[in-house]
């Protein structure tokens, strides 16, 4: 007897109920940047229809997205003064220090505030570590991203996600919550972090271009794919609660093998090159479409300039 193959005839409903990928607004985190000042909202110009808020005005931004249904947000500082250790990055009072502070006074914990911990935005040449005689020096800068990492903590964040690639950090960070009696705050690590040309307008908008070479050192060559695997796994045996894979749409692949191999939850970033090539189509349904990829590739979290389009599409059921 010939075996016949046809589509799945029926309803909206039906095929609804038996789709293999479902999206909530509760697995999106939402970037946000923060510069020094007050009464900041600006919108960005190499993100069109994202704003730069200053710390007094950032819980506004946060509750905007929070009606819309997204309940995480991630957390990028931008200095008035950059210098060469980065001081501004763990400074008491540096801008995302104030921004937590502010945040968590109106909003208490009705939202997951996540900090992004590097020195990049902070330093005069625009590299994610100290520099020493025309080079990173790696080691060195594992203290103060631990130090930054304690420092938000304390400002009142709720999980930590380093992004520098510098060898070490996850252990770092780890080890020195530990000591300061912060056992429960998990730390998601940028661990499979490509040396990308999608960072473009991030960079543009946190003003954080290298002032000399580039990040090929200690970001990851896109034509390497079981690195990214042994990252992860070095990410995780060194204390990390989440991984991450970073760009997300040029990394599917990536997603797809880090999700068999692992039992953590997996983030992917869909960065700021994605979101500006698929702003530019002004195609709703390429958004979505888009979202319902990086996690049909494995991904728990998505973290997207797109998550308040998304938490509302989700909400009207146009995806999930």
């Amino acid at each position: 007897m010939k075996t016949r193959t046809r589509r799945l005839r029926g309803s909206d409903a039906l095929r609804h109920m038996i789709r293999e990928t479902r999206l909530s607004a509760d697995a999106l985190i939402y970037p946000l940047f923060i510069r020094e000042g007050r009464g900041v909202e600006e919108e960005l110009p190499s993100l069109p229809g994202q704003v730069r808020y200053s710390p007094d005005t950032v819980a506004k931004g946060i509750e905007a997205a929070k009606n819309a249904g997204v309940r995480s947000f991630l957390l990028f500082g931008i200095p008035e003064v950059k210098d060469e250790y980065g001081l501004g990055a763990y400074a008491e009072d540096g801008v995302v220090q104030q921004a937590l502070a502010n945040a968590k006074k109106a909003l208490g914990n009705d939202v997951l505030l996540v900090t992004d911990v590097c020195l990049c935005e902070y330093t005069s040449h625009g590299h994610c570590g100290l520099v020493h005689d025309g080079k990173i020096a790696n080691d060195a800068t594992l203290p103060l991203l631990a130090q930054t990492a304690l420092s938000h903590v304390r400002a009142g964040a709720d999980m930590i996600a380093p992004s520098g690639m510098m060898d070490g950090t996850v252990a770092a960070i780890r080890t020195a919550l530990d000591a300061d009696g912060f056992e429960d705050i998990p730390i998601m690590s940028y661990a499979a972090k490509y040396a990308s040309a999608f960072y473009g307008p991030f960079r543009e908008a946190a003003g954080c271009a290298p002032q000399f070479g580039d990040r090929k050192t200690y970001q990851m060559d896109f034509h390497n794919s079981r690195e990214a695997l042994k990252r992860i796994e070095i990410d995780i045996e060194e204390g990390a609660d989440i991984v991450m894979v970073k760009p997300a749409l040029p990394c599917l692949d990536i997603i797809s093998r880090a999700a068999q191999m692992i039992k953590l939850p997996l983030a992917a970033y869909s960065v700021s090159g994605e979101y500006a090539m698929i702003k530019a189509t002004g195609d709703y349904n390429i958004m979505c479409e888009s979202a319902v990829a990086v996690f049909r590739a494995g991904a728990d979290i998505l973290i997207t300039y797109f998550a308040k389009e998304l938490a509302v599409a989700i909400k009207k059921g146009d995806i999930g």
